[in-house]
């Protein structure tokens, strides 16, 4: 396709055609009706006397909420130390699942790419369709609610993730290693240990970081169907209208959140 605009020996060279000029014109216009029907579809559904009267509520919520109730602190360190093992332990049973599981997707490394790489794809995809806070509702009427079913929650929406980018990562690795490896006589486990570990190890270490820090965030609210955590102190301050302990339990998320984004940093810095 051209991709410049200027006279080369009597041929005016474009960056479009008129016909990819006419399709992109027909896309912006497909989607600006389709914004424009959406719109109009939210507005027919809303209640706007609640949208106009919504600053007079989150004003009275704030003014309820100051001061904090600061004795309530010490009933969260129980519920907040639950909400970091839940994440910690449902990204550690993901990362077990999800390494064979990448193995089996990854073009170069699995055993059949017509019978097993599709069924593995299809575990990829099934865990990442699903959020985490359905897994922990369906996964509380199974085994019933605490700590258990959150673990299970995180651990199922977190091996589609970490599976996918790994599985991708073994892709793109060199094969001259691989192939190095192979020609002394070395057999496909010796092959994996050597050839191909060694280079989708950091990626690993960067992935099992990056979603432990999600997986803090999203066990934060799991509590509100009963998966344990500090998401259960959360629902039940809300219905009681306790809206001083409120301000106290997003506080602590806050500052749960923020330590472990600190924390994520500086682990990503020593293992990468």
């Amino acid at each position: 396709m051209p991709v410049t605009k200027h006279e080369d020996r009597g041929r005016n060279w474009r960056l479009h055609t008129p016909m990819q000029r006419f399709v992109r014109l027909g896309l912006w216009l497909g989607g600006l009706i389709l914004l424009t029907l959406s719109w109009r579809e939210i507005a027919l559904r809303t209640e706007w006397g609640f949208v106009r009267d919504s600053w007079r509520v989150a004003e009275d919520i704030a003014t309820r909420m100051a001061p904090p109730e600061w004795s309530y602190t010490e009933a969260l360190l129980r519920p907040l130390w639950d909400t970091i093992n839940i994440a910690t332990l449902g990204t550690l049973l993901a990362l077990i699942l999800a390494v064979p599981v990448a193995f089996l997707a990854a073009r170069n490394t699995t055993p059949s790419a017509t019978l097993v790489r599709p069924v593995a794809l299809f575990v990829i995809v099934s865990s990442r369709s699903i959020n985490s806070l359905i897994w922990a509702l369906l996964l509380v009427t199974i085994v019933g609610p605490g700590v258990f079913a959150g673990i299970i929650a995180i651990a199922l929406r977190s091996i589609g993730f970490c599976a996918k980018l790994l599985y991708e990562a073994i892709e793109e690795i060199s094969p001259v290693p691989v192939e190095a490896v192979a020609a002394t006589g070395a057999g496909p486990g010796q092959v994996l240990d050597y050839g191909i570990v060694p280079q989708v190890l950091p990626a690993f270490a960067g992935i099992s970081i990056f979603r432990w820090d999600i997986n803090i965030r999203e066990s934060t609210v799991l509590g509100y169907v009963g998966a344990g955590g500090i998401g259960l102190q959360l629902s039940a301050s809300v219905a009681e209208l306790a809206w001083a302990k409120v301000a106290v339990i997003l506080l602590m998320i806050l500052a749960l959140v923020a330590l472990a984004e600190w924390a994520s940093a500086k682990v990503r810095k020593l293992v990468l």
